[in-house]
């Protein structure tokens, strides 16, 4: 009877499925960050069979939307660690490492953009470039030189602000649904909102005219194109934006468009029918995913 089960279970073994390697996120690890003086956190996307191997993988930055968003909500809400194991698995996309660092204040304060202050008093932008992504970087098996920077919202403001200042950092950019206001949607803004929103950007307590100041005109969709080293970016279609037809900053967005198309910079404009919301920035991922891939990739043919 024992020989008999020791023959049962060498022909299981020899028809068991193998082990799949499967990907890992972990939430809440840290980088610290000398510009800011503190701990930054941030969540992580490890691809399939990156675990203890010698092999090294693009990277991916998530930035989160404002108000309430946050790291954790690149998961939670948009469920991208799922649509990435879905397109690793049938192929579409080549494995990748992706990092959602967290552009939240530790007070709760006005929103970031993932942006220096404009009084100097946090350097978010500095502190992402200068510590938070050669610390991430060093940690983790990421291929030197290979990244992109992908935003929701408030993000999606930033990810544009990177690509277009930084094209020797990022290899691309994905934009869902930017935070892109007109000069009209800032200067409607309540006090409140207003704080909220831009008071460390643009700084505080600012009413009517004041509010337009040389920052925000550096943040106008033409001058943000007219400052880019427009011969570099058009090349290639490394910048990917995309919005809903009842967003908000539809405006905002279709400017940007005009703007990068009459500068000469190639980049993929894409209109759904859709607002400023979860269900529209999870319909638009795997688009904007298939980007991500194609400029890490070299898939555009640069």
């Amino acid at each position: 009877m024992t020989r008999i089960r020791l023959v049962l279970l060498t022909l299981l073994m020899a028809i068991a499925p193998p082990t799949v390697s499967r990907a890992e996120v972990r939430m809440g690890e840290t980088v610290f960050s000398p510009v800011l003086g503190r701990a930054l956190s941030y969540d992580i996307y490890l691809p399939p069979g990156s675990g203890g191997g010698t092999r090294a993988y693009p990277v991916l930055y998530l930035l989160h939307g404002g108000g309430t968003g946050q790291p954790s909500d690149w998961f939670t809400l948009a469920g991208i660690d799922q649509v990435l194991d879905r397109l690793i698995a049938q192929g579409r996309i080549r494995p990748l490492i992706a990092v959602a660092p967290d552009g939240r204040r530790p007070d709760d304060g006005p929103a970031s953009y993932f942006l220096d202050d404009a009084d100097g008093a946090a350097r978010w932008q500095t502190a992402f470039l200068d510590d938070a992504m050669p610390g991430i970087e060093a940690r983790h098996p990421v291929l030197p030189g290979r990244r992109a920077v992908m935003g929701i919202s408030m993000g999606g403001f930033a990810a544009l602000v990177y690509r277009l200042e930084h094209p020797d950092l990022f290899a691309g950019a994905a934009a869902l649904s930017p935070a892109l206001r007109t000069d009209e949607q800032l200067l409607a803004l309540s006090p409140g909102d207003y704080a909220d929103r831009f008071a460390t950007l643009l700084g505080p307590d600012l009413e009517g005219a004041a509010r337009l100041t040389d920052r925000w005109a550096a943040f106008r969709p033409a001058a943000m194109a007219a400052s880019a080293d427009a011969a570099r970016l058009a090349r290639i279609p490394s910048i990917h934006v995309q919005t809903g037809s009842d967003d908000s900053f539809f405006e905002g967005t279709a400017q940007l468009h005009i703007a990068l198309r009459d500068a000469g910079i190639r980049h993929r404009f894409r209109v759904i029918e859709a607002g400023h919301d979860w269900p529209a920035w999870q319909s638009m991922l795997e688009d904007a995913l298939l980007h991500v891939d194609a400029v890490l990739s070299r898939g555009y043919g640069e």
